[in-house]
Order: C-alpha cells, then sequence, then structure tokens
C-alpha cells in the first residue's frame, strides 16, 4: 500500500524556534480597498485590447468586463459568499485526492498573457484570454484542474458568460474526438471521470465527459480537438472539453483553463512548444492590477527581486496522485519566529499549490501554532467575530494603516514563500470592521494542506515538471513594467 508523505498523521505538537526577538513586521495599508476604486463611476475603457513582443515572449492585454459593467452594490455579501464558495472547492479537491489514493473513480518557446483578478467577473480567482478556434475566450486559470474547457453551441444549459459563446460551427479546426481513443480514456486520470460514448448516431460516437466540483457546479460535454493560441503562439490540435450544459460559480468567465500534470493539461499537451514550465504573478484586487501567466522556461522575461528558490515536487507512485502540485511544507515563520512543522525532518509534510483555492488552508495543529504565534505578536487591536472559516478576525474601523507580521512559508530545501501584505487579511467587512487572517484550518490532520492564491499574491511562482520542481521568488506584479 503505498503511503506517501502527504498524507501521513501530523503530530500534534510543533517546535517553535526563535529566529528573532524584535520581530519582522510589514506595513499594511488599510484606506486603498478595491470595493472603494470599483465602486466609482469612471470604469476603465475594456475596449482597447494591448500586446507587445518581449525577450521572445508574446504578451497580451487582458481586461475584465466588469470594469466596463458600473459598481457593485453590496461589496459585503459579494465578499462573505466568496469564503463559503471557497469552503466548497476545498470540499472538491479533498475529494479527488481521497479518490486517487483509494482508486475511486466516478464515471521551448514562451508566451506570456496578462493576468487579472476574477474579482472583477464574480469570481476571487485568475483569468486570462486565450483564442480558440479562432475565438477570443476568457477563462480561469487553474492548477488543480487538468481538463481545459469551454461553454459550446448549442448549448443545453449554460450560465451567464460575458464573451459569446464558442461556436465550433465557425472553427474551421474544430474536431470530435470519439469514444474508443486513448484521449477519451484519458479522461480518467484527468478527471476522475471516464469517458462514455455519446448516443449521437454518429459513428464512431463521440467521446462525452463530466466534470463535477463538489458544490452544485459540474461541465458536461463532449470532448474535441482546435487550434488553442496563446498570444502568438499556436497549439495545434488541443483537446479540450466544449461544455453543453454547466453550471456553477464560474463568474462571467468562458470556462477554466487546466494547468494540472495529466495528459490532457494544457502543460502537457504544449510540451513541446513551452517545455513543461509555466509561471505566474498573482497580482492584488486593487482596481487595474495585473500579473501575468508567462508560458516557456525562460527566466529573463520575469519582473522578480528576489532570486527563485525551488523545492521539489513530492513524487508519487501511485499515477492518480501524480497530476497535484505538492512540495514539502517545512515550517512557517511568524514576524522571525519559526514554527518547524511536524515531520521536517522526514522532508516536511505535503501541501499541495493551487491557484483556484482562495485562502490557504494549513493542519490544525500547525494552524492553532500559527494562529497563537500571530495573536501573540499583532496584539492591542480589538477582535471581531469569526467568520465562515476564518476564527482569527479583528475590528480595524478608523486605521489607515497597521503593522503586521510578516508571514513566511519554508519548503524543503529552503525555498521560501514571503507572503505579501496584501494576503495576510481577508476583509469580511468591507468598513473594516472584521478583518480576518487570510489562514484556515482543516477539519482534521490527514486532509492535504492547501497553498492558496490569497497568499500567492504579487510572488512569481514557476512550475518545472520537467524538473520536477516549483519556484517562488518575490514581485510586483505588472504587466505593464
Amino acid at each position: 500500500m503505498v503511503e506517501p508523505t502527504f498524507l501521513l498523521p501530523l503530530m500534534l505538537s510543533l517546535l517553535l524556534i526563535h529566529l528573532s526577538v524584535s520581530g519582522e513586521k510589514t506595513v499594511l495599508p488599510l484606506h486603498k480597498f478595491p470595493w472603494k476604486q470599483l465602486s466609482t463611476s469612471n470604469s476603465p475603457s475594456c475596449s482597447a485590447q494591448k500586446s507587445r513582443i518581449e525577450k521572445g515572449a508574446t504578451i497580451l492585454e487582458m481586461k475584465h468586463r466588469d470594469y466596463c459593467s458600473g459598481p457593485i452594490n453590496d461589496w459585503n455579501e459579494k465578499l462573505q459568499k466568496r469564503l463559503i464558495s471557497d469552503e466548497n472547492w476545498v470540499h472538491y479537491l479533498q475529494s479527488r485526492i481521497t479518490n486517487s489514493v483509494s482508486g475511486r473513480i466516478e464515471g521551448l518557446s514562451q508566451s506570456q498573457i496578462p493576468l487579472f483578478s476574477g474579482i472583477q467577473v464574480q469570481t476571487l480567482n485568475y483569468i486570462v484570454t486565450a483564442e480558440l478556434g479562432g475565438q477570443n475566450l476568457t477563462v480561469i486559470v487553474d492548477t488543480g484542474s487538468d481538463l481545459t474547457w469551454v461553454q459550446c453551441r448549442p448549448c443545453q444549459m449554460c450560465y451567464n458568460q460575458q464573451d459569446p459563446l464558442f461556436n465550433p460551427s465557425i472553427s474551421p479546426s474544430y474536431q470530435s474526438v470519439s469514444c474508443d481513443t486513448p484521449t477519451c480514456q484519458s479522461l480518467r486520470l484527468a478527471t476522475g471521470n471516464s469517458g462514455v460514448c455519446g448516443s449521437t448516431g454518429t459513428t464512431p460516437p463521440p467521446c462525452n465527459y463530466k466534470v463535477s466540483y463538489g458544490d452544485g457546479s459540474y461541465t458536461r460535454g463532449n470532448l474535441a480537438r482546435d487550434r488553442l493560441r496563446l498570444g502568438t503562439t499556436a497549439v495545434g490540435g488541443f483537446v479540450f472539453g466544449c461544455g453543453r450544459n454547466n453550471r456553477g460559480l464560474f463568474g462571467g468567465a468562458s470556462g477554466l483553463m487546466g494547468l494540472g500534470r495529466s495528459d490532457l493539461s494544457l502543460v502537457s499537451q504544449s510540451s513541446s512548444v513551452f517545455g513543461g514550465v509555466f509561471s505566474y504573478c498573482l497580482p492584488s484586487t486593487d482596481a487595474g492590477a495585473s500579473g501575468s501567466l508567462v508560458l516557456g522556461g525562460d527566466p529573463s522575461v520575469y519582473k522578480n527581486s528576489t532570486p527563485v528558490s525551488y523545492t521539489r515536487l513530492v513524487q508519487n507512485q501511485n499515477p492518480r496522485l501524480s497530476v497535484f502540485y505538492l512540495v514539502n511544507l517545512t515550517g512557517i515563520t511568524i514576524g522571525g519566529v519559526t514554527l518547524q512543522a511536524p515531520n521536517s525532518g522526514n522532508g516536511g509534510n505535503g501541501i499541495l499549490v493551487d491557484s483556484g483555492t482562495v485562502i490557504t488552508r494549513l493542519p490544525p495543529a500547525i494552524y492553532r501554532a500559527t494562529k497563537a504565534e500571530f495573536q501573540k505578536q499583532f496584539s492591542g487591536f480589538p477582535t471581531a467575530p469569526s467568520f465562515s472559516i476564518l476564527d482569527t478576525c479583528f475590528n480595524l474601523t478608523g486605521y489607515e494603516e497597521v503593522e503586521i507580521p510578516t508571514i513566511k512559508m519554508n519548503f524543503e530545501g529552503g525555498a521560501e514563500l514571503s507572503v505579501d501584505a496584501s494576503g495576510t487579511f481577508y476583509f469580511v467587512k468591507a468598513d473594516g470592521s472584521q478583518v480576518c487572517l487570510a489562514l484556515a484550518s482543516l477539519s482534521n490532520e490527514d486532509e492535504t494542506a492547501i497553498v492558496g492564491n490569497y497568499q500567492q499574491r504579487n510572488t512569481r511562482v514557476v512550475y518545472d515538471t520537467k524538473e520536477s520542481k516549483i519556484g517562488f521568488a518575490r514581485e510586483t506584479c505588472n504587466f505593464f513594467a
């Protein structure tokens, strides 16, 4: 029986190693709220689409349509609903991992693409624009998924999206994938559901897919091939899901871009072009903030201010676990005080790096120690009630700025992720009366920890599938820099 390091039960105590007596702090300004900036009537224009080529990378400007759709009326409701949606997403990921372990199945160039916060399409994930079959589509970037899919015409049931639905009939390169092919069979590893034969009367019958995300969200349709263009770089015969029946909290996005590690992921399908390497810099949710998704391994296009520090990907004999980006967490440093994780002597505890999860989830023992140390260093502020998954909350009404302890996540091999100040607190209420530490505890020690995108802000995260490693570096995300 395979027992990966990241699934081992954690010890119930942590060793505190004091690295700094005075503590390390950073300043968090509280007067520049994104909801104040996006609520103005002077919304930026979304009509101009710019592009450039830099050191071999094709760079496209991407704007969210929400900038043009007027103010958001109730920010409190939106901020709170995002946490609930995030919890549902985490349940889905934990279920995928559990099913992978148990074996249950339910049915070298670089293109740089601007990356903006999905806050503008009613989701707190990150989105890019790509061209499929000659049609521009805005999709959610997700390293925790493998299959790329978009909503397609004709559609039996589709949620509202900002772009027109993808129309296969006007694409000269669109082809359906039949159900008797290895490509159809690869759905099992990529999605947890086997491909099935459609009943359209065609010969051979098409390959139908289904992906359920655990919160009632799902996509169903047929597997297809078409020409994908990322910037000016084309990937011919790209396999994707043509969604005919879709439901869920995908905001105004056209679908999802799977950047996982299975054969059906964009990373694998484009490995001959980009070398199996990609990276991103996730921006904050400030109005106009932008980042970039870089496909290809040329580090000269990065704008990082610190060197990239790498940690190895956890190797698993179970092929169903190999689709995840898992690394070993050795500790967390709060204001210069290091909390050493259990099992750190054996490489650490497995933690999933995921762009689709919002809030970082930690094993209960590690979270309790992290929470206690943060509260010790961030003292003197009035507390506020817990909300949803967040239980370390403060009332910061009236403060223009606050000094907060720095947070660093430490990984095997000495790699380090320094959490940006904007990724430390989550605002449950827009007036600052309920501001919570943006970390949460898992339900039990056996669940898999997750590094969420909130803590990855303003960080260059490099995924190298060829060398089986992930790197982190500080970078102020700015697509136009």
